[in-house]
């Protein structure tokens, strides 16, 4: 995964900046190919193809009135059905195969899941005031997901980010995925600074303004 220029992550680290000197919130942006394996998708897809391909064989030519099959030896029918498993298998890992066999409750759930750990393990819950705000981008799932630590969520009411998630994708979707981190951090920067304005002279940076991108 490589979505971003040298020039490109400049300009999301100066989006973060610019909006962090105005809150004492901190901002972090974050990109990952995927949020989890998925291994059940590759599993699902085998037994599928296998399963469809077996039904094939079994009736194929059933019209002409015997079973065309009966001259075959058997053995030609489990080999074709193995090898549809594993093209089935192959297929499943694939992020169309994946986005095709798994429920986008599940992806959700994973993306979700993935934030939250990222909150964690980036330090996002440490901050002096509470402020740390999470923008994670999942393309395998194709997801925004948003996490705000506690006391900003005591502040803004529900579904305050469903519109910045909204813009996010479709700028991704767009092929702009820099002009749609920027505009997402300045929202961010734009709500933060109205509820935890900066104190001057007592702002510290208190977690790394680049993006962050898993491969």
């Amino acid at each position: 995964m490589n979505m971003f220029t040298g020039d490109d992550r400049r300009k999301i680290h100066d989006a973060v900046q610019a909006a962090e000197r105005r809150t004492t919130g901190e901002i972090v942006p974050m990109i990952i190919p995927s949020s989890a394996r998925y291994s059940e998708a590759r599993y699902l897809a085998g037994f599928a193809t296998s399963l469809l391909t077996l039904t094939a064989l079994l009736t194929w030519d059933q019209g002409w009135g015997h079973y065309a099959w009966q001259e075959h030896h058997p053995a030609w029918i489990v080999l074709g059905a193995v090898v549809a498993y594993a093209l089935g298998h192959l297929f499943g890992s694939w992020p169309v195969g994946i986005r095709l066999f798994v429920s986008k409750e599940r992806m959700a759930f994973k993306v979700r899941r993935r934030a939250e750990l990222a909150f964690y393990e980036h330090g996002l819950h440490k901050t002096r005031e509470g402020t740390g705000i999470l923008i994670m981008a999942s393309l395998l799932e194709r997801r925004v997901q948003v996490l705000a630590d506690k006391a900003i969520n005591e502040r803004v009411p529900p579904g305050t980010w469903d519109n910045l998630v909204q813009e996010m994708l479709q700028g991704i979707k767009d092929g702009r995925p820099t002009e749609a981190f920027c505009r997402a951090i300045t929202r961010c920067g734009d709500l933060l600074s109205q509820h935890f304005p900066a104190t001057p002279g007592d702002n510290p940076d208190e977690l790394a303004d680049d993006l962050i991108q898993e491969k």
